[in-house]
This record gives structure tokens, C-alpha cells and sequence, in this order.
């Protein structure tokens, strides 16, 4: 069974860093890409970053240019360096990897694996 485990999480104040961390455990499993995602009380899961194998990384526009997420996609790791927090980025952050598998039809698809979650809160 594969398990992500999330670490990192906690109170800072607006303006603060904080640096969350992301490693898997249990069965082999090979990711193409992982990913951030976060959700805020009474609100849906979000996107927030995802990164690649090769390094490239794509982000939300609402953390474009204050967050950066960063893995190592073959050792199934994930970082997200979180600056210039606003309490508008209290969630709980949630790690994702995705990884390729064929079905019937031949097509390939990802399936997803997820995190148990870590709670980051911004507030002074």
C-alpha cells in the first residue's frame, strides 16, 4: 500500500514562510508528476502546484511567484517552499503523486495517491 506523508505544517504569521514536505512509503509506485493542493474551510479541493519529472514545475495564479515546489519525482518527494504567506493560504495542504497506468482501452491515465494532509494556518 502506498502512503504519502505530509510534514511541515503550522501557524505563521502574514508575511512568514513556511516549507512543507512530502515522501512516500509502502509499495512501489513511479510517479510521472506530484503535486500541492489545498482546502480551505467550506471550500473545494484546490491546485495549487505540480512538478514534473524533468523539474518543470506550473503553479496557480493565486501562488505565482511566493510559493515553489520542487521533488524528487524518481525517490517520489515533493517540497513546497511557501513565502509571503496571507491568511487567504490557511488550508490544509494535501501531497498528490500521479502515476501512469494503462486500462483496458490501452489508454494511459493517472491514477492519484494522496496525503493524509497538514494544516497551515496564517494569522497574526
Amino acid at each position: 500500500q502506498v502512503q504519502l506523508v505530509e510534514s511541515g505544517g503550522g501557524l505563521v504569521q502574514p508575511g512568514g514562510s513556511l516549507r512543507l514536505s512530502c515522501a512516500t512509503s509502502g509499495s512501489a509506485v513511479s510517479f510521472n508528476a506530484m503535486a500541492w493542493y489545498r482546502q480551505a474551510p467550506g471550500k473545494e479541493r484546490e491546485w495549487v502546484a505540480t512538478v514534473i519529472s524533468d523539474g518543470s514545475a506550473i503553479y496557480a495564479a493565486s501562488v505565482q511567484g511566493r510559493f515553489t515546489i520542487s521533488g524528487d519525482i524518481a525517490k517520489n518527494t515533493v517540497d513546497l517552499q511557501m513565502t509571503s504567506l496571507k491568511p487567504e493560504d490557511t488550508a490544509v495542504y494535501y501531497c498528490n503523486g500521479k502515476a501512469p497506468v494503462r486500462v483496458g482501452s490501452g489508454a494511459v491515465v493517472p491514477k492519484n495517491y494522496w496525503g493524509q494532509g497538514t494544516q497551515v494556518t496564517v494569522s497574526s
